[in-house]
C-alpha cells in the first residue's frame, strides 16, 4: 500500500496522485508540485489515503511543499497577469490578421512559460506571432490549438438536461462518442438532439453504453426468427433493451398478432446480420452525423498527439 494525495490543476480536470511526504493534507488545501512542465500550484481533492501499489500507473512524485501565503499570492498575481496577457495576445492576433479564436492564457506557476490556447478551422502559421509575444512578455511562449469540446469546457454552460455541462463539472477526459451508441440506445438520431453545446455528439451517450452492450448481447435483433414455447415461430418486431423484453410478430389463420416476452423465454432460430446503415434517416442528417463523428475522432486524436 502507498500513501497518496490526489490533486487537480484545473477544475474540472484529471486527478493526479502525489506522495504527501509525511504531511497530513486536507481536501481543499493547495500544494506546490513538480511536473514535466515545471512547478505547479494544485488543489488537493483527495486527502491522505492508502491505495494498492498496482493502482499507481507512474512513479509517485513527492510534493514540494504545502502552499504558503506567498504561494497563494503569487498564484493570484499570475491569474491577473493572464487576463492582461489575453488582451495583448488578442491585439497581436488582429495585427497579424490570423484566423484564430483565442480562448485562454495561462502562466506556469514559476513563470517559466506562458501558454495561449486557441481554436481554428485548420492549421495556423503563428511563428511571427510567437516572436512578437516573446519580445513583449520576455518568457517562453507556447500556442496550443484545442478542439471545440475543450473550448466549451473552458467557457462553461448548461446542457439540454438543465444541469451544468459534464465537461465543466466532473468529466476529466473526453472519450470518443459514436452514432452507433445513439442507435443502440434507441435515441433519436436527429443531429440537433444528440449534439451538445460544443456542436459535437453528447458525451453522456458514452455513460450507459457498456450496460446497453451487455444487454444487447442477450437479445435477438429486430428481424430475427425466434420460437416461443406455445406460440411457435415468429419474427422479432422490437426490443425493450433495459427491460430485456422482446415483442414478437406471429402469423395465424386470421392474420398477424403480437406478443411480448422476456428474452429468456424465447429460443433463437435464426438471427440477422447487424447493418451499418441507419434506416429511415434523412441523407442530410446522416451526412451531418458522420461529419460530427469524424471531427470528434480527429480532435481527440490531436489532443493525444499535440
Amino acid at each position: 500500500m502507498k500513501e497518496i494525495i490526489g490533486v487537480r490543476f484545473k477544475r474540472p480536470g484529471k486527478i493526479y496522485f502525489f506522495d504527501p511526504k509525511q504531511n497530513k493534507i486536507e481536501k481543499g488545501q493547495f500544494v506546490i508540485v513538480d511536473t514535466a512542465m515545471g512547478e505547479e500550484y494544485a488543489e488537493v481533492v483527495i486527502a491522505n489515503r492508502n491505495i494498492p501499489e498496482e493502482k499507481i500507473e507512474t512513479e509517485l512524485k513527492p510534493i514540494i511543499r504545502v502552499a504558503t501565503y506567498k504561494d497563494k499570492k503569487h498564484n493570484e498575481e499570475n491569474k491577473q497577469k493572464e487576463k492582461e496577457a489575453f488582451e495583448i495576445c488578442q491585439e497581436q492576433i488582429k495585427k497579424h490578421k490570423l484566423d484564430m479564436n483565442l480562448t485562454e492564457a495561462e502562466y506556469k506557476f514559476d513563470n517559466s512559460k506562458l501558454l495561449f490556447y486557441f481554436t481554428a478551422e485548420g492549421r495556423i502559421d503563428f511563428r511571427e506571432l510567437v516572436k512578437d509575444l516573446a519580445a513583449i512578455f520576455k518568457t517562453r511562449i507556447e500556442l496550443r490549438q484545442i478542439g471545440v469540446r475543450d473550448e466549451v469546457k473552458r467557457i462553461g454552460g448548461n446542457g439540454i438536461c438543465g444541469r451544468e455541462l459534464c465537461c465543466c463539472s466532473f468529466l476529466g477526459n473526453f472519450e470518443t462518442v459514436s452514432i452507433k451508441m445513439a442507435k443502440e440506445q434507441n435515441i433519436s438520431l436527429n443531429p440537433s438532439k444528440i449534439s451538445g453545446n460544443c456542436g459535437r455528439l453528447m458525451c453522456c451517450l458514452k455513460y450507459e453504453q457498456e450496460a446497453y452492450e451487455e444487454k444487447l448481447a442477450k437479445l435477438p435483433k429486430v428481424g430475427a426468427i425466434v420460437k416461443a414455447k406455445e406460440e411457435g415461430e415468429g419474427v422479432v418486431d422490437s426490443v425493450e433493451i433495459l427491460k430485456e423484453k422482446v415483442r414478437v410478430k406471429f402469423k395465424d389463420k386470421e392474420g398477424f398478432f403480437y406478443k411480448k416476452f422476456d428474452a429468456n423465454e424465447l429460443k433463437l432460430i435464426k438471427d440477422v446480420e447487424e447493418k451499418d446503415d441507419i434506416q429511415g434517416l434523412d441523407k442530410e442528417e446522416l451526412k451531418e452525423l458522420k461529419k460530427l463523428e469524424k471531427l470528434d475522432e480527429q480532435e481527440l486524436q490531436a489532443s493525444k498527439n499535440p
